[in-house]
């Protein structure tokens, strides 16, 4: 089976590709004279990390960052076979909303049942990492994205339905409106095989105009949210 073709990120790779990044595109490095590098922004790979990134579709993460601390002391270890002991109820005071819950249950018997094995994305393509997470009920392609971007480390992933991605770009690059995920995909070109990086340097930056202080770095930008549902 054929490795990645550019290893995972690390602190020292981001730093690197923020430079090359930097060199090719003016905004970038003025992204970086104004705020400096982006942060990594990374999570454990795994089930509970999943389950937070699909708790922020379409909420803000401040609030999906409440229920995922709620569920973590309900259930420690997080673990697919715990999850599936909550009933309804105690979900729904987690702050599951009832579709939340019946995608996270399927994920979860999907682990169980063995039908799905989130260790062995770890050795798979780009492409066939979001194939096989896509494929999910409940996982669409924002939150296959931001689960590869940060679980994975996976250096050259462009989520074009991410709204504070898409506000920064459009300031950033002073377009007139928000680009739509087509416009995206073109504009995202330009910054291969390091559109994560790009993507970070973003976010960077609409944390940075906001005048937030900077998120740690495991923690991912707290009002960062997608356009469609995922």
């Amino acid at each position: 089976m054929e490795r990645l073709d550019v290893a995972s990120l690390t602190e020292e790779t981001l730093v690197t590709a923020t430079s090359e990044l930097a060199a090719r595109d003016a905004d970038l490095a003025a992204i970086v004279g104004r705020y400096g590098p982006p942060p990594l922004w990374s999570r454990p790979p795994g089930f509970a990390t999943l389950v937070r990134i699909m708790l922020e579709q379409q909420v803000s993460l401040a609030s999906a960052f409440a229920a995922f601390e709620r569920l973590r002391k309900a259930v420690d270890p997080l673990t697919p076979d715990a999850f599936l002991g909550l009933n309804d109820r105690e979900l729904f005071e987690i702050g599951f909303s009832h579709q939340k819950a019946r995608y996270v249950r399927g994920l979860a018997r999907a682990l169980t049942t063995r039908s799905f094995d989130l260790e062995r994305l770890s050795d798979l393509p780009d492409e066939e990492v979001h194939r096989e997470l896509v494929a999910l009920t409940g996982i669409g392609p924002w939150t296959a994205s931001i689960y590869m971007m940060e679980g994975l480390l996976r250096p050259d992933v462009w989520p074009v339905a991410d709204m504070a991605l898409v506000t920064s770009v459009m300031q950033v690059k002073g377009l007139g409106s928000r680009p739509g995920p087509a416009e995206m995909e073109s504009i995202g070109e330009a910054w291969r095989p390091w559109r994560s990086v790009a993507a970070r340097l973003f976010w960077h930056d609409y944390l940075g105009r906001r005048n937030r202080a900077q998120t740690a770095p495991e923690k991912p930008p707290v009002t960062r949210t997608e356009m469609a549902p995922a």
